[in-house]
């Protein structure tokens, strides 16, 4: 009777080791803010290829379309995207139409969209808010960042944008955007 109830116990625990070997490799690794730093700044170079390939005479919304499926998360949960420039009905792009027709316009259902990416951005930098990475925060397979991105016209005109950001490490180990949140900062009347 020992033997069986032993035998039980080692054939269950090496069972439950068995399953949470198993979870562990399917569990997505921690996330490092060198990843972060990296999306973010591969962010703002995908923002001014976009551009450079419409000002060169290419297929910008391809590209748009490549850049959303490999840096945003529609096509395997939710996101929350508010873009700097949107209003009205169309403030909250859920959906990867909204987003496409944000950053490339040329979609009816996205009137007032001409295309963010369009103008085009010569330049895109990022900063997160203090010193060095403390805008960012890492929670396991999630990621925060709150900071600013900075862009730059082909006249050299700068503009900066409020810009938190939450990325979400895929099954893949691919860092995702679940939550692009992006605003102009608030200037008040001067009087």
């Amino acid at each position: 009777m020992k033997h069986k109830l032993l035998n039980s116990l080692l054939i269950g625990g090496l069972c439950i080791a068995a399953s949470q070997s198993a979870f562990a490799k399917e569990t997505p690794a921690k996330i490092t803010t060198a990843e972060v730093n990296a999306a973010q700044q591969a962010w703002c170079d995908a923002l001014v290829a976009i551009g450079k390939e419409s000002a060169d005479g290419g297929d910008a919304k391809a590209l748009a379309l490549k850049v959303l499926n490999a840096a945003y998360d529609y096509d395997n949960g939710k996101v929350f995207f508010k873009p700097t420039l949107a209003y009205g009905k169309n403030t909250f792009r859920p959906t990867k139409d909204g987003a496409l027709a944000y950053f490339v316009g040329g979609d009816a259902n996205f009137p007032e969209d001409k295309g963010f990416a369009l103008k085009p951005w010569v330049k895109a930098r990022y900063d997160n808010q203090g010193d060095g990475d403390e805008g960012i925060q890492i929670h396991g397979d999630i990621a925060i960042t709150m900071g600013n991105v900075w862009v730059t016209d082909k006249e050299g005109n700068e503009v900066m944008v409020d810009k938190t950001f939450v990325f979400k490490k895929d099954d893949a180990g691919k860092l995702r955007l679940i939550v692009h949140k992006s605003s102009l900062p608030f200037a008040p009347e001067k009087k």
